[in-house]
């Protein structure tokens, strides 16, 4: 008795490799961008809530010092934290959800003022020689703010298109 082997040409190799190219990419387009907008929900969701809850936040005097600071002092405070809160937690349940998205986009965009601007208001205090770990905080929100621009995308009509043929 003796063993033969088989072997398969290059050519069904390469066929295979980009049939599962093209599968990965479909469900990729197809699935991506939900999982990238829930997820970024479950992330607004639970900083939000941790901003109801006293000293949970660790964002929570740089959130109420932005607040103060951007509103000239109008909205002071504990209010200032609440508005916060308030607002991360409506970006989350809307981007969880799906439901008012349009609505909890603008409400991301508006906020993505309040997040970013910590780096130019207080740089000297977020980069005394190297960043602080608020600073850090704040430059992740770089990430959270491009993929909701991405989510903002796909919710106004964009969609995904490949480029190979």
């Amino acid at each position: 008795m003796t063993l033969q082997y088989t072997t398969r040409k290059p050519v069904d190799a390469a066929r295979r490799v980009e049939q599962a190219q093209r599968a990965a990419a479909q469900w990729l387009s197809t699935y991506s961008i939900p999982i990238l907008r829930a997820s970024l929900g479950v992330v607004f969701l639970a900083f939000g809530a941790l901003k109801f809850i006293p000293g949970l936040s660790p964002a929570a005097e740089l959130a109420t010092r932005t607040v103060e600071t951007l509103t000239l002092g109008i909205v002071p405070g504990s209010a200032a934290l609440i508005l916060t809160a308030i607002m991360e937690c409506f970006v989350g349940i809307t981007l969880v959800t799906g439901k008012l998205l349009r609505a909890g986009l603008a409400v991301l965009g508006v906020s993505l003022i309040g997040i970013m601007s910590p780096l130019v208001l207080f740089a000297a205090d977020l980069f005394p020689g190297a960043p602080t770990l608020e600073a850090q905080y704040v430059f992740k929100d770089i990430v959270l703010a491009a993929a909701g621009m991405v989510v903002a995308a796909k919710a106004l009509g964009a969609r995904l298109v490949s480029t190979r043929h």
